[in-house]
């Protein structure tokens, strides 16, 4: 009797073993991944999903009109055309009732810009009391171009909130392109804690380009949530901490128990997601990945191609988003957790530029990207299978790509 009584145990303890991890066991072991990386967790938190240039131009411009001490933007790029001006017309408003204005601008991403910010219109910015400064100027030999890029889209107000995601600032977010049709994005208001994080990159950026030194008690964060959600801020900073981010979306990959959806503009991957990628396709977790059939930098969709191809043949559900770029960074797992951030995932995001992600660990925002996913498979999107490959890409396309592509892996 007690031998099968062992006996039962036994195989009870097997099983035990053999079943992957809950969903809630998944999120728990990308925090102590996260916490062994020394990533920041901020508690009580509010997240508002922007899923929308206007949804997003309506509430940060709503939010700086109420302004009372600060204002702090850090953007890769402000493209000088009709939401520009009106941002800047808003902000100089602001700085004449007393409020502090402090904006970084990357400065390759403006001289790379359709519409860049002039010489003059910085100089008449300042005059008006805007604090503005590039980052990394460039300067000839234009060697600057090749080395790290501030990729950041933040904008601080009053130590009370956070706007980050995808989004620069510039029309086309509202209206689109000719070339490539609607522009698509994502972005976030946060209010809580994880603020003060922000106000810190915010502060060693504002000393790398002006010298100066912001008092970080001065603009600390304001409030706190109660009972509200849980934030990880993986925060990458070229020399410093060069391998966080991929790090950080492998972690979350590996820890994956059934489901992972990405939105990525840009995805070449780079190997160490390419490798958690094909290890949770290995382990049975479900992999729907979402590109865009346009694209703004005409090289990279021949790459994209490529990687997509081989996760197809893995089992992962590619899609192809049809009828405008999708630019949106931000990934799900298992129905737990999500990302909202900065960072592409290629190779220029990952190992070069300054980037910023915040890691949400709360259902019901993660829920919310599923749906958005979802609407956007179910109504914009192609599944890619072998026969639309063909179709899709000419010999010639996939020959570029492969090319690109054996250069890519050899960076």
């Amino acid at each position: 009797m007690l031998v099968a009584q062992r006996t039962i145990l036994a195989l009870l303890l097997l099983l035990a073993m053999s079943l992957p991890a809950s969903a809630q066991e998944s999120a728990q072991k990308t925090r102590e991944a996260f916490r062994a990386m020394g990533i920041s967790f901020y508690e009580g938190n509010a997240v508002t999903v922007l899923p929308t240039g206007i949804g997003k131009y309506e509430s940060l411009f709503a939010d700086i009109e109420r302004a009372r001490r600060f204002i702090h933007l850090d953007y890769f790029k402000f493209q000088s055309d009709s939401i520009c001006h009106a941002l800047f017309d808003l902000l100089a408003r602001k700085v004449a009732q007393g409020v502090e204005v402090r904006v970084i601008y990357d400065s390759f991403g403006n001289s790379h810009s359709d519409l860049p910010l002039s010489k003059s219109y910085i100089k008449e910015l300042r005059s008006q009391g805007i604090h503005i400064y590039p980052f990394s100027r460039v300067r000839f030999p234009w060697v600057s171009q090749l080395l790290h890029r501030n990729h950041h889209k933040i904008a601080l107000i009053d130590g009370e909130m956070v706007y980050t995601g995808g989004m620069n600032v510039a029309d086309y977010y509202l209206h689109g392109k000719p070339r490539v049709g609607e522009w698509r994005d994502m972005h976030m208001k946060v209010v809580g804690s994880v603020v003060d994080g922000y106000e810190y990159i915010f502060e060693m950026m504002w000393y790398d380009v002006s010298g100066e030194v912001l008092d970080l008690e001065h603009y600390r964060s304001t409030v706190q949530v109660e009972n509200g959600i849980e934030l990880a801020l993986v925060n990458r900073v070229p020399l410093e901490n060069p391998e966080v981010m991929r790090d950080a979306y492998a972690a979350a990959i590996d820890n994956a128990h059934h489901l992972v959806q990405i939105v990525n503009p840009y995805a070449t991957l780079v190997r160490t997601v390419r490798k958690s990628l094909y290890r949770a396709l290995k382990r049975g977790v479900r992999l729907q990945i979402m590109v865009s059939t346009d694209c703004d930098v005409s090289v990279t969709p021949t790459i994209v191609a490529q990687e997509m191809r081989k996760l197809m043949k893995r089992g992962a559900e590619v899609y192809y988003f049809d009828g405008g770029f999708h630019h949106s960074k931000y990934m799900t797992v298992d129905g737990e957790f999500c990302t909202i951030g900065t960072a592409n995932l290629d190779g220029r995001s990952l190992c070069c530029d300054y980037e910023v992600n915040s890691f949400i660990f709360d259902p019901e925002v993660t829920h919310e990207l599923e749906d958005v996913f979802r609407h956007d498979r179910e109504e914009r999107c192609t599944l890619l299978t072998p026969q639309l490959w063909k179709d899709k890409f000419s010999l010639c396309t996939r020959f570029s790509g492969r090319f690109f592509s054996l250069i890519k892996n050899a960076l």
